[in-house]
């Protein structure tokens, strides 16, 4: 995509589409012509301005994967930060308790101790703790 428009949303929706890059209008013909090639190429290819604002936005939130550190010192065991995961993604006690090979009565106990350990009141309010936290992200269930 080549346009004037230096905005994120343009960004994200011309990426969401399925473009392999994004340049601004003030690109060289060097830089057009390498976007060209690296497009062909199966690469991707995003204005430097772009991609340092992109990094900023990407690096002020939690990091992608794993526990977030406030997440361990809330307590939290491993098996708790597990149900904390699944139960994000959408599983019913049910499913989550087939996932990790236990009952749903353990799962439950589980959840429990999530919901005193963290101060929540619900399960909803367990989805909304993950994502804020960066235990699962948008678009990345599994």
């Amino acid at each position: 995509m080549l346009t004037t428009f230096n905005l994120d949303e343009y960004v994200y929706h011309a990426m969401k589409a399925g473009a392999s890059g994004f340049l601004l209008k003030d690109a060289t013909g060097e830089q057009l012509t390498g976007a060209i090639r690296a497009v062909c190429a199966d690469e991707t290819l995003v204005a430097p301005a772009i991609t340092r604002r992109l990094i900023e936005d990407f690096c002020s939130g939690p990091a992608p994967g794993g526990i977030p550190a406030d997440s361990a010192a809330s307590g939290l065991s491993e098996r708790e930060s597990d149900v904390v995961t699944l139960i994000a993604t959408g599983l019913s006690n049910a499913e989550i308790a087939s996932r990790l090979y236990l009952s749903e009565a353990t799962i439950k106990s589980h959840i429990t101790r999530v919901l005193a350990r963290l101060g929540l009141r619900d399960r909803a309010q367990i989805a909304v703790y993950a994502y804020e936290n960066g235990i699962v992200r948008p678009g990345h269930v599994s």
